[in-house]
């Protein structure tokens, strides 16, 4: 099977609109929220990637059918509680933290064991952040905290406070999801990451209450309150777009429009950051669409780029790209500094040790303290050596933040595990070659 990627020279200029991939996050939710809500669910511009492959496949077995037509998915639901779990059935969430564990939330009634599995990945994700689910009544078992996770409903769940420390928009959804198969309040007192589940769930008027206070989101909804089925559109990926919004800073005379974006608020962290670095990325066609806002994201060359000291507010809402943010940090005049940073570990690799490894490799100073590190750029970066990347787990945004680095820093680069973005990111390829980047399949 051809799965690596060799580059040898930098991307020439490019002036090009795009769009990118469809929103990953999204995606999983609607197709998760469609197959409890009551009716046949229209989801056009789903993300036809393996994650949300999985998730349609996992919803089939559970007894929601669904079809695909020319450009949507309909998916026929039967309301809450609807899914049939008379035998004991194993599901395979492939890659997947995000599907494995907003899936347990939907679990808790089952009346059989539900077996949850993944790939080699998967199995070195935390699965003890689900222990919360003991306290609604449900009965939950991992193995020493990890993959498989065995999963038996109750007809007696009692509502519960649960407290989400570390910023997990997958442990928050949980609990969420939960809460709607529990009778009376549920309480969720989360600090702030991605809050996809909250707006769907208020834009398909259930009775879900959110109050922000600092570092905090105070999360309560009330159980057992059906909702109609829906029909949803979802706009492009921010962490998709990521990789074009630095291979564009960080290429000569070029400029990119990327097209009909999700730019919710607890996403945008990426755009913050490399506009505190001097990128001025700009938001253009601001529209909003039931519950979420989107735009067009212009970014131009910048060949100025500087240091930053990022703020630690920043963290959740950037934690999917900051592999691409250390490239900028790269390139930058100065010392850039990021802090607590150890959820990167807990990620489809350990993402930060990698990161820490891959920009030695290219040369770059790193002084690393715990889940602290500092990135010394240097705006002269070009590079002329060999490298080669492997053994990262089949990481897929990994293996796209080494393409980016080859098409902006030059040398000869040879990348495996291509066949990692069917993960997320399928036409990754495709729009490399449409902006006019080089590169050969072996």
């Amino acid at each position: 099977m051809k799965n690596i990627v060799t580059i040898t020279k930098k991307i020439n200029n490019f002036n090009k609109k795009i769009k990118v991939s469809s929103d990953k996050s999204l995606s999983i939710r609607c197709v998760l929220l469609s197959s409890i809500a009551i009716g046949t669910s229209r989801l056009s511009n789903l993300l036809e990637s393996e994650d949300v492959l999985n998730a349609l496949k996992a919803i089939k077995k559970l007894g929601i059918n669904y079809k695909k037509k020319k450009n949507f998915f309909e998916i026929e639901g039967f309301g809450l509680n609807g899914y049939n779990t008379k035998k004991k059935l194993t599901i395979n969430a492939g890659n997947s933290a995000t599907l494995a564990r907003l899936l347990c939330g939907l679990l808790v009634k089952a009346e059989n064991k539900i077996r949850l599995i993944g790939d080699k990945s998967l199995f070195k994700r935390d699965f003890s952040r689900l222990e919360f689910l003991k306290l609604f009544g449900v009965n939950i078992k991992n193995k020493n905290g990890l993959l498989p996770v065995e999963i038996q409903g109750s007809r007696f769940l009692r509502p519960a406070k649960i407290i989400e420390k570390l910023g997990s928009a997958q442990v928050k959804s949980c609990a969420i999801f939960c809460g709607l198969n529990t009778p009376g309040i549920t309480f969720i007192k989360a600090k702030k990451s991605r809050n996809h589940t909250e707006s769907l769930l208020r834009y398909l008027k259930y009775p879900i209450k959110v109050k922000s206070k600092g570092a905090y989101d105070y999360i309560k909804l009330k159980g057992l309150n059906q909702f109609k089925a829906f029909n949803y559109k979802v706009p492009g990926d921010i962490s998709s777009a990521a990789f074009f919004i630095v291979l564009t800073l960080l290429s000569k005379n070029s400029k990119i429009l990327i097209k009909k974006v999700n730019i919710n608020k607890s996403r945008i962290g990426i755009i913050k950051i490399l506009n505190k670095m001097n990128a001025k990325i700009k938001l253009k066609n601001k529209r909003l669409y039931k519950g979420e806002e989107t735009a067009d994201i212009l970014v131009k060359s910048r060949n100025n780029l500087k240091s930053i000291y990022c703020p630690e507010k920043l963290n959740s809402s950037a934690i999917d790209e900051f592999l691409v943010i250390f490239l900028v940090a790269s390139k930058a005049r100065g010392i850039s500094s990021f802090r607590n940073l150890e959820e990167l570990n807990k990620k489809e690799s350990p993402r930060l040790d990698r990161a820490v490894k891959f920009l030695k490799m290219i040369g770059i100073k790193v002084i690393r303290k715990k889940n602290n590190i500092q990135i010394y750029g240097n705006p002269d970066l070009d590079l002329k050596g060999k490298f080669h990347i492997k053994n990262y787990l089949k990481d897929h945004r990994i293996f796209m933040m080494s393409c980016i680095a080859a098409l902006s820093f030059g040398g000869l680069w040879h990348i495996n595990d291509k066949d990692s973005i069917n993960t997320s990111f399928p036409s990754f390829l495709k729009i490399i070659k449409f902006l006019g980047g080089k590169y050969e399949i072996k």
